[in-house]
């Protein structure tokens, strides 16, 4: 007995390391095995956002197409409806052409402050496996892509009604090249030259809105009135059509601000409700204008007033507090009434659509408001330290850069345009109306009814 217990804890000792060795033996060809499983995906990729994203892709391609189509061809004449719908859908399928091939690369890629490099043009090095933050590198591609798409789609409302589907397909890509990608760059990139100036627009207010509102504002200008501009009615010819691309469009939205969050986060929530409050406070103080001026509430002026709370949102979408979301949409809706009803009739400009009116004018009021609604002390989400008059100035020297580059981007591609191809149809072809003129096509067969 007292041999056995002396020997026995060494012989258990012994069996429990061999045991422990085997398994060890076992284990080490399973580790090999799953190592390359957890390569294949990486750990930083988050399902949650993903989806969120790939959601938010969507909305936006919703706020183009049918969206901010059916809101702009509900205010054009009926004999010119069809054309602007295929201007659009045309646009915006050469815009997402042009985006992976050097689109995206000119906007995202390279150190310069400036502008972008081609190391990404044909999306090279973008992989199925590439991330950006939590969510994939396609995904992200994908949903700037369709910000450029609309940004140029959006311009259109200037000059809609007399100019040439040609001139349309030469400009989109110069304009694409020569002001867009260079100010998303400024504005979005890390290395850019306002990102790392500390300048705020949170979903592009100066990018998107700023930017097609001038461009719109120099294409008018350039392309000339159209005919019998201040001398015949040009009422909309279907204001349900306008009603309903507003609704899109304000759908659509929270893609395109709360999406710029690129996550299901916190953010993503501020950019919502801020979304929701600033254009109603934007439709009801449109509508309290036109009563206060003395005019009748109307449809087009509340649908006026929402996209005019939209855009000026857009900057500040996670930028404000839910009360500063109110005033900004409150004032922006104020500056673009006025605007539209008498500034532009006295200067005498064909913005058709009001495309500089309420996207130039509340993208302006919109991002300057950010600098001072972004505060603490006004219910924002900057810091303790937040200086409202140093970030106020970043905010305005913002505006003043972007309204000259696109200013004078817009003004030498429009230029090139005329020169190669011509920006304006014919008197004839513009009395006989773009559909039947440019395309031999009729939004509205009469005999078919």
């Amino acid at each position: 007995m007292q041999r056995f217990s002396l020997k026995a804890p060494v012989l258990l000792r012994s069996m429990a390391n061999s045991i422990g060795f085997c398994k060890k033996l076992i284990a080490l060809p399973l580790l090999s095995c799953a190592v390359p499983a957890l390569a294949e995906t990486p750990a930083a990729v988050n399902s949650g956002d993903t989806a969120w994203m790939l959601i938010s892709t969507a909305l936006v391609l919703l706020m183009i197409i049918p969206g901010l189509a059916l809101f702009y061809v509900g205010m054009v004449r009926a004999k010119n409806a069809l054309s602007l719908l295929t201007q659009m859908l045309c646009m915006t399928a050469l815009v997402m052409v042009l985006w992976p091939l050097i689109g995206y690369s000119l906007a995202f890629s390279g150190s310069s402050p400036f502008f972008g490099n081609l190391t990404n043009a044909f999306l090279k090095k973008v992989t199925p496996d590439s991330i950006n933050g939590t969510i994939p590198e396609y995904v992200f591609v994908c949903y700037q892509m369709t910000f450029a798409a609309i940004t140029a789609a959006l311009a259109l409302g200037g000059f809609a009604e007399r100019i040439k589907f040609r001139a349309v397909m030469l400009f989109t890509p110069l304009w694409l090249v020569l002001v867009y990608l260079p100010l998303a760059h400024m504005v979005w990139s890390s290395d850019g030259y306002f990102f790392k100036m500390g300048v705020l627009d949170f979903a592009g207010g100066t990018v998107v809105h700023i930017n097609a509102g001038i461009a719109a504002l120099v294409g008018c200008l350039m392309i000339g009135k159209r005919s019998g501009y201040g001398k015949e009615l040009m009422a909309p010819h279907s204001m349900m059509m306008t009603l309903i691309g507003t609704g899109l469009l304000w759908v659509g939205w929270f893609g395109f601000n709360a999406g710029s969050a690129l996550g299901a986060n916190a953010s993503a929530g501020l950019a919502m409700i801020n979304s929701f409050v600033a254009t109603a406070a934007a439709i009801l103080v449109w509508i309290a204008t036109e009563a206060l001026v003395g005019r009748k509430p109307s449809l087009l002026g509340a649908c006026s007033g929402a996209i005019a709370g939209l855009v000026a949102i857009t900057p500040a979408a996670g930028n404000a507090g839910p009360m500063g979301a109110i005033a900004i949409g409150a004032l922006a809706s104020f500056g673009c009434f006025w605007m539209v009803v008498y500034v532009k009739p006295k200067l005498k400009f064909d913005d058709a659509l009001d495309a500089f009116g309420v996207h130039g004018v509340g993208g302006i009021i919109g991002s300057v408001a950010t600098g001072l609604f972004c505060s603490p002390l006004l219910g924002g989400p900057g810091k303790a330290d937040y200086m409202i008059g140093h970030q106020l100035f970043l905010q305005i020297f913002a505006v003043v850069v972007a309204v000259i580059w696109s200013a004078i981007g817009s003004a030498i591609a429009f230029y090139i345009v005329d020169k190669l191809v011509g920006l304006r149809v014919t008197k004839e072809e513009e009395a006989m109306g773009l559909d039947i003129s440019e395309h031999d096509e009729r939004a509205y067969n009469m005999n078919s009814l």
